[in-house]
């Protein structure tokens, strides 16, 4: 059950939910929310840090990923009317880079929660364009005491 009732595209609002700050943020819409699924957007510009050569590169794919997991974290105490916490990636398991985006082309990314326990969220992601795969990724993430 999708517990968002309409899009997030407020980049101030985004902010205040994952720990990130501008120039590093590379989360700009939250478009679904439910306990075990988040989808997030992403599009990437010409200024953005990991843009090279009008490509947007594994690193900042793979940072996008892991705050779309901050952002379902993030939005998950926003719900509880409480402040986000700080995480970190703990393992990448899997991180496949299919394909690079350009510049100005959206990410679409769905991520699945396998399993969440004490603060260790485990996840699958994956990175979408115009209906492409261009990641994959299964993930640990760990929230900071």
């Amino acid at each position: 059950m999708n517990l968002l009732k309409q899009t997030i595209d407020d980049k101030g609002l985004i902010e205040d939910l994952i720990p990130q700050k501008a120039p590093f943020v590379m989360v700009d819409k939250l478009i679904h929310f439910s306990k075990e699924k988040v989808i997030t957007g992403f599009t990437p510009t010409l200024t953005n840090l990991f843009v090279y050569n009008n490509k947007f590169m594994s690193a900042g794919l793979i940072e996008h990923m892991a705050q779309s997991v901050a952002l379902h974290t993030g939005y998950q105490y926003f719900l509880k009317n409480e402040p986000a916490p700080t995480g970190y990636i703990g393992a990448i398991k899997l991180a496949e880079i299919l394909e690079l985006p350009t510049v100005d082309q959206e990410l679409i990314t769905t991520v699945t929660i396998l399993h969440e326990i004490l603060g260790v969220t485990l996840v699958k992601i994956q990175v979408t364009c115009n209906d492409k795969i261009m990641a994959n990724s299964e993930m640990k993430t760990v929230l900071a005491n």
